[in-house]
């Protein structure tokens, strides 16, 4: 799989947000607000994860994480936290899976961490502005597109490509001893 572009996710944030819109639309009034908050919160972090399952060139443990984040939503739905902190799981669930699966590197994820919380920013001043679950979902979703300007390591590759002339230096060196040796061996033998 190829990383995905900042213009598929802006794509997504869009898409996102217009079903987080239609659903506050037509749930709402049923169930309340604050329900179908707590309903479409996890809602979208799955959708946003497959979406990021789906970009990632990392196979393993997928299943595991979706076990692991579906045990998260279900526990912050069976204990009621405050409205923020359900938001805050849910964010921090999907920061968590983006880091294991799309960086290499503590630094990497703690800039990806410092997007999260300049999301969640966005998100809260698009709600307190507007009122709008569209524009506060498409606000979120949008800085969160910005992930892919993150670098999956930094300072790694110039380590890596130093180690790997070391090692191939020394492996050379290691065959032309080698090469001497076992000349040294046959023609030890002819003379004896």
């Amino acid at each position: 799989m190829k990383r995905p572009t900042f213009f598929q996710g802006v794509l997504v944030a869009g898409l996102l947000a217009l079903g987080a819109g239609s659903i506050v639309a037509m749930l709402a009034p049923l169930l309340g607000l604050g329900t179908t908050l707590r309903l479409l919160i996890p809602l979208l972090g799955l959708v946003y994860i497959l979406y990021l399952f789906s970009r990632s060139k990392e196979r393993t443990g997928r299943a595991t994480a979706l076990a692991a984040w579906a045990v998260i939503a279900a526990l912050g739905w069976w204990f009621v936290p405050p409205l923020a902190l359900y938001l805050l799981i849910h964010v921090a669930a999907i920061w968590l899976l983006r880091s294991l699966y799309f960086y290499s590197g503590v630094l990497p994820s703690v800039l990806d961490l410092g997007l999260s919380a300049l999301s969640i920013s966005a998100a809260a001043w698009a709600a307190t502005q507007s009122g709008s679950v569209f524009l506060a979902t498409w606000s979120f979703f949008l800085v969160q597109a910005l992930f892919v300007a993150i670098p999956p390591a930094i300072g790694a590759r110039n380590r890596t490509c130093t180690d790997a002339a070391n090692e191939n230096t020394r492996f050379e060196r290691a065959k032309r001893e080698a090469d001497r040796a076992l000349r040294q061996l046959f023609t030890q033998q002819r003379t004896h």
